[in-house]
């Protein structure tokens, strides 16, 4: 049974993890070709001030972007 986990960022809305979720079964189910139930997805979310990419936060990088 495959088992996909999913980290995003939080404050993503119902159904964009909806068709994400959707997406990912479809294609994992294909290539192992296995029934849609036997793929499970999971999704955790994450604050941004807990995602780093390199040495900086990225609630950081948002702010810093926002700027620009």
């Amino acid at each position: 049974m495959p088992f996909v986990n999913i980290q995003i960022l939080e404050g993503h809305p119902q159904e964009r993890k909806d068709e994400m979720a959707r997406r990912v079964v479809a294609a994992v189910s294909e290539l192992a070709q296995l029934p849609p139930e036997a793929v499970w997805v999971v999704f955790d979310e994450l604050p941004a001030t807990d995602w780093y990419v390199g040495n900086t936060r990225v609630d950081i990088l948002k702010k810093q972007q926002a700027k620009t």
